[in-house]
């Protein structure tokens, strides 16, 4: 009040609306959640896809011949990476999706191809052309084709294993870390610190209580897929249960690291996306992780994800055994003893 006894005009930054609005601004900007959601996950997004699908010279498709001779008329043609095989081993790489076309005989040349893939229809025709440039000018190529469209060459066939991989590091990463930090928050995690159960005993509850739910997760996918896309599981099955149990034990045991010290859900939410965000980009989930470039591919390789996805493809796709994938499954279990012995040393009941 002023001497006069009339109400001082309060200035425009003191007005209640203003403060209110800036009360509004500091609690987002004191979670670390919104701020990763809304600039920093955008930012590395469009880094990660631009370096995938940056600006590069045409791309050079895989085709597969039956004899030299066929091979040296197609590598006249640039864009045609050619590979010499016999008509059964080159049927396989068509059929998994290792080449785009098969071309074998002469006079006429049979291609074989799936012509619902724009890569396979750009082959024949490039083939085609190297074949009519190599018989000359006044003479005509003589060729044949013969359409294939089996499982295990299309995207949908290369999209459902990196979604399985995706959807096993989710669980076993969400899953585990946030009933960890939330027995913690709710100060559950201290009354335990009494009983005679061990740091282990406890830890190893949560990994093996993934496993109760994984079979459930990986059967709605991989059902659904087979029934209404007709995706192919070409290895044996029990081979692909214990791929997706390792993988499973190692993404739950990611997540006890992660959530071995945090202290709320927000932080361990941060620290999860932190830690999942490169595997989404560079894993390979919906695009091939051979996009990027090759002085990345040694720290992409190194990813669990990659391995677990690498697994999955060759083993559904490929039907490739478990003994095969060694190199996979060695990234897989050193992903595992990794996180868990130091969730061990790291863990915090408090």
């Amino acid at each position: 009040m002023n001497e006069g006894g009339r109400r001082r005009a309060e200035p425009w930054w003191e007005h209640s609306l203003v403060q209110l609005t800036l009360v509004r601004f500091r609690e987002f900007w004191r979670e670390p959640e919104a701020v990763f959601w809304v600039f920093i996950f955008p930012i590395l997004l469009a880094a990660g896809l631009g370096i995938a699908f940056r600006s590069r010279p045409a791309e050079v498709v895989k085709v597969a011949v039956d004899s030299e001779a066929l091979a040296a008329a197609l590598r006249t043609e640039p864009s045609l990476a050619v590979q010499v095989m016999p008509e059964r081993a080159g049927e396989q790489a068509l059929r998994v999706g290792r080449i785009v076309l098969f071309a074998a005989g002469a006079a006429p040349v049979r291609f074989r191809y799936d012509d619902t893939n724009p890569d396979a229809r750009l082959a024949r025709l490039l083939s085609e052309r190297a074949l009519q440039r190599a018989a000359g000018a006044g003479a005509a190529a003589a060729v044949a084709e013969e359409v294939v469209r089996e499982p295990g060459s299309r995207y949908i066939d290369f999209l459902i294993p990196g979604l399985l991989g995706m959807n096993i590091m989710g669980s076993g990463m969400w899953g585990v870390g946030f009933a960890i930090v939330d027995a913690r928050r709710k100060k559950l995690l201290k009354r335990l610190v009494a009983s005679p159960m061990s740091k282990t005993e406890y830890l190893l509850s949560f990994l093996l209580s993934r496993l109760s739910l994984l079979l459930v997760e990986v059967l709605a996918l991989l059902g659904f897929g087979a029934l209404v896309f007709g995706v192919p599981v070409r290895g044996a099955l029990w081979e692909l249960v214990a791929i997706c149990l390792l993988s499973s034990l190692a993404f739950s045991a990611l997540g006890l690291l992660i959530a071995s010290r945090a202290q709320t859900i927000e932080a361990a939410s941060g620290l999860m996306n932190f830690v999942m965000l490169p595997m989404w980009v560079f894993s390979g989930v919906f695009f091939s992780s051979e996009r990027f470039p090759d002085v990345l591919q040694p720290f992409i390789r190194l990813l669990p994800l990659t391995a677990v996805i690498d697994a999955l493809r060759a083993h559904m796709l490929e039907g490739a055994s478990l003994g095969s994938l060694g190199a996979q499954t060695a990234v897989i279990g050193g992903w595992l003893a990794a996180s868990f012995f130091a969730a061990l040393k790291l863990f915090r009941w408090r």
